[in-house]
């Protein structure tokens, strides 16, 4: 991995496109948060280097626990610019400078400054790179629950048509875009997060050291992402006491976000705190997800939800919301897992319960393919206009 500054080109850096036949695909991102988006990305980005893509990872920042699991052979590109906007030139100057086949960016409001910079390359020559722009949540409901991100119908609806290409990362999520955007579903496509990943079982054979995940030991029931309300991690601390008083076992919750005391708390009040783990952000969190009795997902709403993915694809037993919009998808209806309506508490409980005690819901290999990386990967170059051996179509 190779980083650059503004001060020192890509084109400097690396040659100029006739030394590099190859397609350039560029990513666009604030900086490598913890997050789902996040993990796509870095995921998406081995992919492509693996059909010998040049991949470039431009970044405001370059910082967040992911970076440790960026590709080698990615060129990380820094922007030096905290702000957003600050930054809108700087990636503005190296799509005129590196001209990328195409420009890949998910999140509001990178999709957006995406789409300026484009804007503002072309006025300078640059009529070469793709813009195409991820939509990783159910922007309805995303934009309602989160104050930051208010705004992100009303941009969207504006200047998503600025896109070459527009990705929903689930069917339900295309749906809702569509309405949202004003848009017809037919100029919406949609694909699958690359979830499963050549490394994932290797991930999960990781040796682990925590008392709580030892042969022996009560089930855990697990838990993972931020801790923001819109995981509704209140609601699984209520099923884990109504779970607790019939049996024994345990909760741990992976992620880092706001309402961790709020979730301490919550486990104390109900008198369950001895049993109830708040992990925070863990580089590897197969690991734990491959030795759990359960995992349970609690989300007001979702896109798609990876690590629900790469439980079943771990034959781990899953209860999940019946949320907007992607579990139902994930899951075929409730074939693959239990599906429990929205903040019900008791319900989850029993379905957890079950979970523990019976489980025969498991995905079949021709059911996972579609969320493996080797499919993402192929769908984006599909659509980009690249094929896999790193021509252009």
């Amino acid at each position: 991995m190779v980083t650059v500054t503004p001060e020192r080109s890509v084109a400097d850096a690396f040659g100029s496109e006739s030394a590099m036949p190859r397609p350039r695909v560029a990513f666009y991102m604030r900086l490598l948060y913890g997050g789902g988006a996040e993990r796509v990305v870095v995921n998406l980005m081995a992919g492509m280097v693996a059909r010998g893509i040049a991949v470039d990872l431009v970044l405001n920042t370059v910082s967040g626990p992911f970076m440790s699991q960026v590709p080698e052979a990615v060129n990380v590109v820094d922007l030096a610019a905290p702000r957003m906007v600050e930054g809108l030139p700087k990636l503005a100057n190296y799509l005129k400078t590196v001209q990328p086949d195409a420009l890949i960016t998910g999140l509001h409001y990178n999709s957006e400054i995406s789409l300026w910079a484009r804007a503002l390359a072309r006025l300078q020559g640059n009529r070469k790179t793709k813009v195409l722009v991820i939509e990783h949540n159910t922007l309805s409901i995303h934009s309602e629950r989160r104050r930051t991100d208010r705004w992100a119908p009303f941009l969207s609806r504006w200047f998503y048509p600025w896109a070459d290409h527009v990705v929903a990362v689930s069917q339900g999520a295309a749906v809702d875009l569509a309405e949202v955007t004003k848009r017809s579903q037919r100029e919406i496509d949609v694909i699958y997060n690359p979830v499963i990943t050549p490394s994932l079982e290797s991930e999960a054979a990781e040796s682990l050291d925590h008392p709580w995940f030892q042969p022996g030991e009560p089930p855990v029931v697990l838990g993972i992402g931020r801790l923001e309300p819109q995981k509704d991690f209140a609601t699984l601390v209520r099923a884990f006491a109504k779970l607790r008083e019939q049996q024994d076992c345990r909760l741990v919750l992976l992620g880092a976000g706001q309402q961790h005391v709020e979730l301490e708390n919550l486990s104390k009040q109900l008198g369950v705190k001895d049993s109830v783990k708040l992990l925070g952000f863990v580089e590897n969190p197969h690991r734990y997800l491959a030795r759990a009795g359960v995992f349970v997902l609690s989300s007001a709403w979702e896109g798609l939800s990876n690590v629900l993915i790469e439980a079943i694809a771990l034959g781990i037993p899953v209860v999940s919301t019946d949320c907007p919009c992607g579990p139902s998808e994930v899951l075929a209806g409730g074939q693959y897992g239990k599906l429990v309506s929205m903040g019900d508490w008791e319900v989850m409980a029993k379905a957890m319960a079950e979970s523990l005690s019976n489980h025969e819901l498991q995905a079949p290999d021709t059911w996972l393919t579609q969320f493996s990386q080797e499919a993402a990967t192929e769908r984006y170059l599909e659509v980009l206009g690249l094929n896999s051996v790193g021509e252009r179509c």
